[in-house]
This record gives structure tokens, sequence and C-alpha cells, in this order.
């Protein structure tokens, strides 16, 4: 997938009518690529392989609402991720745009002329059933047609996506299951496994010290499921491996005190393996277990598909409980995986 960065305002730099074939265009941030998201991308390619052309997504750098109300939603999956998703659903290219004061202030016309025609030209337009664009979102599809019939470029629409049950499937129902912890109800939404995504950054090393290192991910401001030990899966150079995965706060464990010479570390014990690190409260931190994986993740972007939870998170009086907890922690994942209530696959 070719991933193309340009603005909606102004000339629309980066953007160029040459850079495409045939495109057909849909528009969205498509925030976790959940089953409403990929009926439209269906019905894009639909449209695409009528006209001899490739799909397209408009999609932007931050969500909207961080420009428009200073308050957006904590994201399901951030734009690297996003875009990795979109390419594994056969994306052609993704047009990413700067969602700045200009973008806001730009009209539904002028984004069509500027973005749409000028910048792209699509020969087709394919829109959720809750797209819109433009200054006070005045576009949607209905607008799109007006506008766009007269030159003969076809407009298509999608209906809401429901589960069985009757939910509407939606970005904001996704987010409330997965912050509740509720992995189940977010993978029948999302329409595959929940999974986090990040690159790895140097720790402080102490997992490695009780024999279970752990990578810990930037998140590039992904929504996270509520604290807790969780089984998952990663894969890295093409080989999937089962992981561990702590989220939390990183309480340390209960030491005796010591006292503290000159150089001593006066912190309260080695914070150690998943889910235990010097006893500060920094926020809540992912820490990737990979069981059985040797190299170096350092600089990596890394998924993690994650299963459910194992267990909550649990404070303990030193090292050795803590090296025993991760242990059964470890043999309760693959335990599962030999029971094939989870897979590798």
């Amino acid at each position: 997938m070719r991933t193309i960065h340009g603005t909606a305002g102004g000339d629309g730099r980066g953007l160029d009518p040459a850079r495409f074939r045939n495109p057909v265009v849909t528009i969205g941030v498509f925030d976790g690529m959940h089953r409403g998201h990929r009926a439209v991308l269906a019905r894009t390619a639909e449209m695409a392989a009528r006209k001899n052309g490739e799909v397209v997504v408009i999609t932007f750098d931050v969500h909207p609402r961080a420009v428009t109300t200073g308050e957006p939603p904590p994201l399901i999956t951030g734009l690297a991720h996003r875009l990795l998703l979109l390419a594994r659903d056969g994306v052609d290219a993704a047009v990413v745009l700067r969602f700045d004061e200009a973008l806001r202030e730009t009209s539904a016309e002028d984004f069509v002329q500027r973005v749409l025609i000028d910048g792209i030209g699509a020969v087709g337009v394919v829109l959720g059933h809750d797209s819109h664009f433009g200054h006070d979102r005045r576009g949607n599809a209905q607008f799109l047609r007006r506008l766009l019939a007269p030159r003969g470029i076809p407009v298509e629409s999608t209906a809401p996506v429901t589960l069985d049950d009757g939910t509407v499937v939606s970005s904001s129902a996704i987010r409330r299951a997965v912050a509740s912890g509720d992995l189940a109800a977010a993978g029948r939404l999302l329409g595959r496994p929940p999974a986090l995504f990040g690159t790895v950054i140097r720790g402080d090393g102490r997992g490695r010290e009780l024999g279970f290192p752990t990578a810990n991910l930037d998140m590039h401001h992904e929504l996270r499921p509520a604290r807790g030990v969780y089984g998952g899966k990663t894969t890295i150079d093409d080989r999937t491996w089962p992981a561990v995965v702590n989220i939390g706060a990183r309480p340390t464990f209960t030491a005796a005190p010591t006292r503290a010479g000159p150089g001593d570390d006066p912190r309260a014990g080695p914070g150690v393996g998943p889910g235990v690190g010097d006893g500060t409260d920094d926020g809540d931190t992912v820490e990737v277990h990979v069981i059985g994986y040797e190299g170096d993740l350092y600089d990596r972007s890394v998924e993690v598909i994650l299963f459910e939870k194992l267990r909550d998170e649990t404070r303990f009086d030193g090292p050795e409980p803590l090296r025993d907890q991760i242990t059964r922690d470890c043999l309760d994942l693959l335990g599962r995986l030999r029971e094939r209530t989870w897979s590798l696959a």
C-alpha cells in the first residue's frame, strides 16, 4: 500500500491525480478498522473493480476532534496501526491529510474540489452511513451526489453494520468494551481479535534479571484494556510467538528496608518482570514477555493480539513470589494453546 501525506487547505500540497489510477475514494478516521469500516472498504473495492481502478482511503493524522473540540477520544488504533490494517485489507493507497485549523475551516465544497477532484482525480466515492466532512460536517453522501452527479462520478453509501443481537458496530462501542476489559465483546464488534500496537522502547531491564525479559511498548496513544495480565501472541520475523502482556501502573513489591550507603539505590527492591517496576506511578505501562524469543526488539514496531485476561494485577512480597507467578502465567498461556482454547495460527 502506498502512503501519501498531504494537506487539504491552501493548494492541497502533496496531492496529484497522476499518482493514482482511476481512484475510487472513501473518507474517514477508520479508528479500529472494525466490521463497519471493512464493509465500506468492500463496497469501495467493488466499485474500483468495475472501473478498473484502485481503492484509495483518505484518513487523518490525528482524530478530527483533537482540533474541533480539543478533546479527542482515546484511539483504538493509532495512525501507524491503522495504516497496517488498511494495507492488510487490500487498500491500494492511503492519503493521510494533516488535520489542522486550515482543514477544519475548509468548506465541504472546497474539500471536494481541492482533494477529491484536483488532488486525487476520484472516479467514484463510497461513504459510510455516518460519514461527514468539511466545515461544520456539511459533507455527506447526499451532498456529494449533488456535486458529483453532474460530473458523472458515482457516489455510494453503506448501511450500518449490526451484530446478531442488534448492536450497531461503532468505534465508541469498541472503546467502551476495550476500556472495561471485555475483549470478547470488542472482538465481536471488530470482527477480529483486539490488538495492541507500539514501538519497543528501553525499560529498566529488570525483567531479564528474573529470566523474563519484557518489551516495553510506546503505545502511540492507543487505547489499552483494563489493568491486568493478558494472554496473547505476536508475530516477529514471520513467526508467531506466545506472549504474556502486563498492563498496569507497575507497582513494586514490598521489601524489607535497608540502610542505603553512598551510591546505593534507595528503591525498595529490584522491580522485575511483567508488572513490577520501581514503584513510580507514571501512568499505565504495557510490557510484553514473548515466550521463547531471544532477539533484540528495541525500536521495532510490534503488534500483539490479545486473547483474554489471565489474572488481575497483584502485589508481591518479593522477587521469588513474582517469579513463581510469572512462571504460572506462562504455563497457563501455553496450556491453553496446547488445549487449543487459543491458537497461534
